[in-house]
């Protein structure tokens, strides 16, 4: 989504498994064309999709989800937001188990846990 212009990534400071950083949307994207027309808003899948892209850009490992044990979408994301996104992680045999959450000033907007595991190129 980064490529595709729907938003940049500002202010990153990191350590081990652990990221923070401000996400900018762009407002002209065509995805808050149809997400809603007059009342637009960022889908939810847009954020567990920021949540890997972040995760992937970091440990520079090709990942997927295989599991979201506890998602909330607690308040709406509109495209002038600029949410702090807080993120860390733990190694796992296959991935990592990763906790984000996404606030604006002290109102937390997404919170998630979940657990991505990387993808590895097919063998010919």
């Amino acid at each position: 989504m980064s490529l595709n212009k729907f938003y940049t990534i500002h202010d990153t400071q990191g350590s081990d498994n652990k990221l923070s950083c401000r996400i900018e949307f762009n407002a002209d994207h065509d995805i808050f064309k149809g997400h809603f027309p007059g009342h637009p808003v960022v889908p939810g899948v847009c954020m567990i999709e920021i949540v890997k892209e972040l995760l992937q850009r970091t440990t520079g490992e090709d990942l997927t989800l295989r599991q979201a044990g506890n998602v909330k979408f607690l308040r709406l994301i509109v495209p002038d937001s600029q949410p702090r996104v807080d993120m860390n992680w733990k190694d796992t045999e296959t991935g990592y188990h990763v906790n984000v959450v996404f606030k604006e000033e002290e109102a937390t907007l997404f919170k998630m846990d979940g657990t991505y595991e990387i993808i590895h190129a097919a063998v010919n």
